[in-house]
């Protein structure tokens, strides 16, 4: 499916600038993404995931990745049925998930490679994308989250009365993107056009942890340095005085919390109790995950720096790897948008969405959200700046960013980094989750908001 997307964007992109006269803007736009994915987004994520990768080479080392798994095993098994309870894959998509919902972006496109690079290990089909990276796409696309920081952060700067009011908005638009999102994904994987095709040896799937099932996906690009599944390496006892030190730890960024908690901060003098506590998480969550996971694997006698060190050479593999991927989807995007692309989808949508009472204003950031980021927050900020802060649709626009994500970027950098060509169903997915945030947003905001 993505293969057909991506032409495509090209061929329109193509076609609509020559009638629009905006060639030039085509080519530009083509050798700007290309620098921007390996320059702009590239290369930063590879130090990002290098430190990342890391701390959580550190967290698996010392046994913590499979307590954390072990604690929400249940919901795990249900939506990952192919996934081993006990396998490194549910730690760290339990890690990236948490991170998404406290908003912490950039730490959970690194934990999120490392769980893909997880469930690659698992896969008998180097190449294809299997059952529960969909899934996990799908969660991803879906953005579940509980402070849509960069919506509220524009409207506090534009002096709007509530900027936090859209936080409950948010929430439920993206309960309602993530449902759908989910639903999708088991869905489709049952039908025909997006079935997982027959293994060429089924014998070897008796075991997908042999070396030969190991090798194979280690030629697909899936890291390598991580044991094999199934050998568990022993964890040194836990000393004596080693939850006394876990003790003064964590008294110490409690202190630290109750200070944020009582000083505004980045927050405006208005804002609620919810909006503080979230915004002392956002700032407490990273230092204390820095901090935590070292600490705790020297408690368990883990040679701390060595290991770190051969997490972020995971790390570093797996963020060159993203490379060839980003730039075949971010040149593709760039030159729709620099054709007229997403101008002319707008005109023409716009009589049909009169009728279903969808804001007209609202159509450029419906069709830009999962082709860029960067663009919709731009979008977004001309609407505060339009309409203010405080009006209706800006406040549904504000909930549409904060309870969508950009589908065609995750998909390139998720599965670009365990060198997956075919996603099957995981874009349709994506997309609807998508629109269900969309529609959700919108409804919502009318009900609430008047």
């Amino acid at each position: 499916m993505l293969n057909y997307i991506w032409l495509a964007l090209i061929l329109l992109a193509v076609v609509v600038g020559g009638f629009t006269d905006r060639i030039k803007e085509v080519s530009d736009a083509a050798f700007d993404a290309a620098k921007t994915a390996v320059m702009t987004l590239a290369l930063p994520l590879i130090g990002v995931t290098a430190l990342w990768l890391g701390v959580m080479r550190l967290a698996e080392k010392s046994g913590l990745i499979l307590t954390l798994a072990s604690l929400l095993r249940p919901v795990l098994r249900r939506l990952f049925p192919d996934v081993p309870a006990d396998h490194p894959a549910m730690g760290s998509m339990l890690m990236n998930m948490a991170a998404n919902m406290i908003g912490l972006t950039n730490a959970a496109t690194p934990l999120g490679l490392r769980a893909m690079s997880d469930l690659e290990r698992l896969n008998p089909r180097p190449g294809t994308a299997t059952n529960a990276m969909c899934t996990f796409l799908a969660l991803n696309t879906s953005s579940l989250q509980l402070l849509p920081t960069t919506a509220i952060g524009l409207m506090a700067a534009a002096n709007a009365v509530q900027p936090a009011a859209i936080v409950g908005t948010t929430l439920i638009a993206t309960f309602f993107s993530t449902v759908v999102g989910i639903t999708a994904v088991k869905l489709l994987e049952r039908w025909p056009g997006f079935r997982l095709p027959p293994l060429p040896q089924p014998a070897e799937m008796a075991d997908r942890n042999t070396p030969a099932i190991e090798a194979q996906a280690g030629q697909a690009g899936a890291a390598a340095s991580p044991p094999p599944f199934g050998v568990i390496e022993p964890v040194a006892p836990w000393p004596r005085w080693g939850s006394l030190v876990l003790l003064a730890f964590l008294a110490l960024f409690g202190l630290l919390f109750v200070r944020l908690m009582q000083q505004p901060g980045d927050t405006p003098e208005t804002a609620t109790i919810f909006l503080r506590l979230m915004n002392a998480v956002s700032l407490l969550a990273i230092p204390f995950f820095l901090a935590f996971f070292p600490l705790y694997a020297a408690l368990r006698q883990v040679r701390v720096y060595e290991e770190f060190v051969e997490g972020a050479k995971e790390g570093f593999q797996i963020a060159v790897r993203i490379i060839p991927f980003l730039v075949a989807m971010l040149v593709a995007v760039g030159m729709f948008r620099g054709g007229g692309g997403v101008d002319l989808m707008t005109r023409l949508l716009r009589p049909v969405l009169d009728l279903v009472q969808f804001p007209p204003e609202l159509l450029p950031m419906a069709l830009t959200r999962p082709l860029s980021g960067s663009a919709t927050i731009g979008l977004f900020g001309d609407l505060v700046n339009t309409l203010g802060p405080d009006h209706l649709i800006t406040r549904m626009g504000g909930t549409l960013l904060g309870s969508t994500e950009t589908t065609f970027y995750v998909i390139a950098v998720y599965f670009g980094a365990v060198a997956v060509k075919r996603t099957r169903h995981a874009v349709a997915a994506g997309l609807l989750a998508d629109l269900a945030g969309m529609v959700a947003a919108v409804i919502v905001c009318r009900i609430v908001f008047g």
